[in-house]
């Protein structure tokens, strides 16, 4: 198969996990004789000081051409730490959501075995945890008119949702459901929020076109306190723009790491791969970010072209570096942790000769050599 994939790395750490994700993609490309054209383009903070813009036009055209897009991260503390800034990377993510029609962010959470004493929570609780959370993603608050008083003394936010941008994400969270294990969960605020009740009446409509899905509905205050006390009873979560960011990040902690988490952002025409987790510039440059929430973004996006086997030798190879301790700081607090490079080195070369790499691994220091 052939593809061309736009790789927007972003800031702090953004470029150096994605660099290990390319590493893994142009693996894929070797060992299954794909052939994907990846073309670098700049967005967020670094768009902002070589552009002008967190969103050039050239980014955004690359976008529109491409069949997928790989996303890293977006955020830079000098632009944080200004109120008074006029233009924010966060606007660029923002702008491409908008401008690509991205209006379904899906944020697959699934514990790996070998990482469950590393999570905050009981293992009891958390164990065989693996559930799906859709968000809408181009509505809502984020996307509703801002106003501030003259005297900057009041200002609001709208919130702002049409049947139409209820139903297209719901209908796609039904059918995983249905896919699944056939349970799905709305999480709302309907006892207070008008939008919150459209998105409950709309959901009631839309699932007797689904009877064999069993549905629940939540409170988000309520979600948020059952996601950590018991885990294992969701399915598939489906939630407004504002509720689904918070949720999600709060879901993070689950795995022990918000470094393992990827996801995927679907419009009618185009679609993009991220990890969760933001642009970490304390980490920037020391090579020590965790690299595999980007890799499984690259294992979603050979998933949605249907490359099956092929996404599966990157969750493989995954699951393998876990399992042998090759993983960074975050996940691994020994002495012998690897670095965000080597992490890439040891997926990439797992995926396109495992018992090589494994033979090879009996004579090199991690914490000094690369595998390949």
């Amino acid at each position: 198969m052939k593809l061309k994939i736009a790789v927007l790395s972003g800031d702090g750490v953004g470029p150096e996990v994605c660099a290990q994700a390319v590493k893994v993609l142009k693996a894929i490309e070797l060992k299954f004789k794909h052939k994907f054209i990846l073309t670098d383009a700049l967005v967020g903070g670094i768009g902002i000081d070589v552009k002008g813009d967190p969103l050039p036009k050239e980014t955004l055209d690359l976008c529109h051409e491409s069949d997928a897009i790989l996303f890293g991260a977006i955020g830079d503390p000098k632009f944080e730490n200004s109120l008074d800034t006029k233009i924010r990377p966060e606007e660029g993510l923002l702008k491409l959501r908008k401008e690509l029609g991205l209006y379904a962010n899906i944020r697959p959470l699934k514990v790996f075995e070998p990482l469950v004493h590393k999570s905050p929570i009981k293992e009891k609780v958390i164990k065989n945890t693996d559930f799906i959370i859709f968000r809408e993603l181009t509505g809502g608050i984020y996307y509703g008119e801002k106003k501030l008083s003259k005297d900057g003394n009041l200002a609001s936010d709208q919130c702002v949702y049409t049947t139409e941008e209820i139903d297209r994400l719901a209908h796609l969270a039904f059918k995983s459901a249905k896919s699944r294990r056939k349970k799905l969960t709305l999480v709302d605020k309907a006892n207070i929020l008008a939008t919150s009740r459209l998105w409950r009446k709309r959901v009631k409509e839309l699932a007797k076109q689904y009877p064999e899905v069993s549905v629940d509905y939540l409170y988000v205050d309520n979600a948020a306190m059952k996601i950590i006390v018991n885990p294992r009873q969701f399915d598939v979560i489906l939630t407004e723009n504002l509720f689904g960011d918070i949720l999600s990040d709060e879901s993070s902690v689950i795995s022990g790491s918000i470094g393992l988490l990827a996801s995927t952002s679907i419009g009618d025409k185009s679609v993009l791969f991220e990890p969760i987790h933001g642009s970490f510039p304390e980490l920037k440059g020391k090579d020590l970010a965790n690299p595999l929430a980007t890799i499984l973004s690259a294992a979603l996006l050979l998933e949605h072209f249907k490359l099956y086997e092929e996404a599966d030798a990157v969750k493989n190879a995954v699951e393998k570096s876990i399992e042998l301790n090759i993983t960074t700081p975050d996940i691994n607090s020994t002495k012998k942790f690897a670095h965000t490079t080597t992490v890439g080195d040891f997926v990439s070369a797992y995926i396109i000769d495992k018992k090589s790499v494994l033979y090879k691994m009996e004579n090199i220091s991690l914490g000094q050599s690369t595998i390949i």
